[in-house]
């Protein structure tokens, strides 16, 4: 099981820290437990509801088999959403999103395809043959694509949903999700606007200590999940393989 959050867990972590109350979206008033010197305390009973909701929605979609992609492009949080995915071996983004990354896949998929190519070349013998200019270029290329798709190149399908740290900066990727009814699960800080968010979690989306800890809870949950399918999986297999066998026996008496 996630380790179970509690409000201390997450006071501790800061992450009931809001904007100044003049940076406040008014659709985030139901978050919001009260305002305290001219900045807003986010509610931190409605937080864990939140989080145990897309915690339990996300395990259905993973188990299902289906990938998570984890966006955020902010600084603070680049590292933390890198690992986490990385760990869970799941598609990310932390460099600038790409208009287009989801509603156009097709191109993606072929600057993906692109990459693969220069990779490809480059470990061929003939690439040292090249001359040391047109060398240079590939390279170049190949780090500019890695740069921005690296975290995306095991990506043959669209995402089943979205994670999301700070929504109000990654509004397109927000955008994209919703124009394909891709259901989107984020952090949402009181200066941002929920209604377009499937699955928000009010907490502070700037601190790093409160973006490690919902993210580590929803890696958790993501981790579990993947454990699940593959009991599932194993299981069936099993299943399986005693229809089989009582089939062959049942073959054999018969004979």
């Amino acid at each position: 099981m996630a380790e179970k959050l509690t409000t201390e867990i997450l006071m501790d972590a800061g992450v009931h820290f809001g904007h100044l109350t003049r940076k406040w979206n008014p659709k985030m008033a139901e978050y919001i437990f009260m305002e305290n010197n001219g900045i807003h305390i986010i509610d931190l009973n409605k937080t864990l509801k939140c989080a145990e909701e897309a915690s339990y929605a996300l395990k259905n979609i993973v188990r299902s088999g289906r990938k998570i992609m984890f966006v955020a492009t902010k600084k603070q949080a680049k590292d933390i959403i890198a690992q986490e995915a990385t760990r869970l071996n799941m598609p990310y983004v932390t460099e600038r999103w790409l208009g287009g990354m989801l509603t156009n896949f097709a191109t993606i998929r072929k600057s993906l395809k692109k990459l693969a190519q220069i990779e490809k070349l480059m470990k061929d013998d003939s690439f040292n043959n090249l001359a040391k200019r047109e060398r240079l270029m590939i390279t170049r290329e190949k780090a500019k694509l890695e740069k921005l798709l690296g975290g995306i190149t095991d990506l043959n399908r669209l995402p089943a949903a979205l994670f999301v740290v700070d929504v109000k900066r990654e509004h397109i990727a927000v955008a994209e999700a919703q124009k394909l009814n891709i259901p989107v699960f984020a952090m949402v800080d009181t200066n941002s606007d929920p209604s377009n968010i499937d699955f928000p979690i009010p907490a502070n989306d700037d601190a790093f200590k409160s973006i490690t800890l919902i993210t580590g809870y929803i890696g958790k949950a993501i981790e579990e999940a993947l454990m699940e399918r593959k009991k599932d999986k194993e299981e069936a297999g099993h299943k399986k393989d005693e229809e089989e066998k009582r089939k062959v026996d049942e073959a054999v008496e018969e004979v």
